[in-house]
């Protein structure tokens, strides 16, 4: 069986051009094999298609044995399936598991949607800007320079991954051979679907100032000097209810609750819908857009913060005694960055939102 529906709506490369038939992509392939991948087991196919075996004496579930190329994570640009990266799925099956833990896969081509197998490989996340002439070439043409990557690596553009689709072995080739012809020419965007992708030029000021850089040489006073006494683990917020703990800014909580107990934690979640305001201090405001209470009671809170330099926070708050403690998870430059946070903190798989750039930060 074939999942179709996972596609409605899927961006394509050029839509005046006939795509082919999906049924005849997932049937178009030169080699199947089975692979166990976070304890369940997949039929895998080289051009990017998966399907779940049942669990024995298991529920039925929706993708159980049908093949699918996934469901497309807009936030991430990846496929997934039930929450796993189609990606690291198809690279165990045929090039085995990753070396490490800290290896992750390297999509040759730059399109996070073709998984075909030959476009895939483990890689560190250092040999993924190094090794891969494209991705190579997209940072230097964002910051000027290499160097300035990684002395600013936080001064990226989020790219538009609407370009990217599924391709057959031709395309998948021909594409390959395209962007690789622009990684090696040094010429910068001049249009097209590809500017839909690359990244903006920005001049190289961040070079500028490594090539101008001198390190502080300090005194002897300075190096004997005691340190300053430590600061206090938490501080008042501006909420009666609530408490901060690395959360410098005394900050209000509007949707806190007036009386603090594990049930009106659930109440707190319930108020924090998408778009309510869950922090305001001198700054501005940070806007809820994700919430969920794990398993070990800790409410988890991803906000987006329009005036911060950057643009996205992470929050856990607990029940602390007399107080709702709110503990700072963070601020990211991506959505990527502070879902990864909010995962770990659920203890639910993070895959898809593994390699953005808060992960060189």
């Amino acid at each position: 069986m074939h999942d179709t529906k996972s596609f409605a709506g899927m961006p394509a490369l050029d839509s005046g051009v006939e795509q082919p038939r999906l049924e005849d992509m997932l049937s178009s392939f030169e080699k199947e094999c089975e692979t166990t991948y976070k304890d369940e087991v997949y039929r895998v196919r080289d051009n990017g298609a998966v399907l779940r075996r049942a669990r024995p004496e298991g529920r039925s579930r929706k993708l159980d044995e049908i093949w699918t190329f996934g469901t497309l994570n807009r936030h991430s640009g990846y496929f997934e399936i039930s929450g796993h990266v189609v990606h690291r799925i198809v690279t165990t099956a045929f090039h085995g598991p990753g070396p490490s833990p800290g290896h992750v896969v390297d999509h040759i081509d730059t399109n996070r949607l073709n998984n075909r197998a030959d476009n895939l490989r483990w890689v560190t996340r250092l040999e993924n800007i190094l090794l891969n002439p494209i991705t190579r070439a997209r940072i230097e043409l964002a910051y000027g320079s290499l160097e300035a990557f990684f002395e600013d690596p936080g001064a990226a553009y989020i790219p538009n991954w609407e370009w990217m689709r599924v391709v057959t072995k031709e395309e998948a080739e021909e594409s390959r051979k395209r962007l690789l012809h622009w990684a090696e020419s040094g010429q910068g965007v001049r249009g097209g679907s590809l500017g839909d992708w690359v990244y903006q030029p920005k001049p190289p000021t961040s070079a500028a100032r490594s090539a101008n850089f001198r390190p502080r040489e300090f005194t002897a006073r300075e190096v004997l000097r005691e340190p300053p006494p430590p600061t206090p683990l938490d501080t008042p917020s501006l909420t009666a209810t609530a408490i901060q703990r690395k959360w410098r800014t005394p900050t209000e909580f509007p949707q806190c609750p007036e009386t603090v107990s594990p049930e009106t934690l659930h109440g707190y979640l319930a108020r924090l819908a998408p778009g309510a305001v869950f922090a305001r201090n001198q700054f501005g405001e940070s806007i809820a857009a994700e919430a969920e209470i794990g398993a070990d009671g800790v409410l988890s809170v991803v906000c987006q913060a329009p005036s911060g330099v950057k643009n996205w926070t992470h929050a856990r708050i607990c029940v602390d005694g007399a107080f709702f403690r709110h503990e700072s998870g963070g601020t990211f430059f991506t959505w990527e960055g502070a879902m990864k946070a909010h995962c770990i903190t659920l203890g639910v798989p993070s895959d898809a939102y593994e390699g953005s750039i808060d992960d060189f930060c």
